[in-house]
């Protein structure tokens, strides 16, 4: 059998580790002892608290009167708002409303108004020409050229044949200049 040799020192480390952990184990358990011994007793007894330093207990009122008083204007703001807002609606409900009434409206006058230039062109038309050459120099250049630009050619050419020289030509030159504004592309 052979024997190991123990290295020097190592037991001298065991016995000073053993010591250390000794020691906190009993520091451990005498700081629990005292912690015990301070802790204070339960009882059935609610814990009252000390009354707040009345300065503070007055400005801590003053605050929450100056908040309360900040969120009733505020919710008094929400409701003017949602009043409001509601107003606003109902008012472009009936704009809209009294829009397509207006709408509907002026397609009917524009219709009624493109109607009676058509019946009246058409009774332009019917007419002899020396009896609507008169009529045509009467108006103004630009009501004349209207009615003629929306006459056949022949009927128009005949009513403008009947009228002075001067007239025939101021229709003429509207009636020659009124697509002139046009867009070309």
């Amino acid at each position: 059998m052979k024997r190991t040799r123990r290295q020097p020192g190592r037991g001298i480390l065991g016995l000073l580790m053993l010591t250390l952990v000794a020691s906190g184990a009993i520091r451990l358990g005498l700081g629990v002892n005292e912690a015990v011994a301070n802790a204070p007793a339960t009882s059935s007894e609610p814990l009252v608290c000390p009354q707040p330093p009345a300065a503070l207990a007055e400005a801590l009122t003053k605050r929450e009167q100056r908040v309360a008083a900040q969120e009733n204007a505020l919710n008094d703001r929400l409701s003017a708002l949602a009043l409001a807002g509601q107003a606003i609606e109902a008012r472009l409900v009936a704009l809209t409303e009294t829009e397509a009434k207006l709408s509907a409206t002026l397609t009917m006058a524009d219709g009624a108004a493109e109607s009676d230039l058509a019946r009246l062109t058409t009774v332009y038309e019917a007419m002899k020409p020396k009896d609507a050459a008169p009529l045509f120099e009467q108006m103004e250049p630009e009501f004349a050229a209207g009615f003629l630009g929306r006459m056949k050619p022949d009927a128009a050419a005949a009513i403008l044949g009947g009228m002075t020289a001067n007239k025939a030509y101021a229709v003429t030159i509207l009636l020659a200049s009124r697509n002139a504004g046009a867009p070309t592309e």
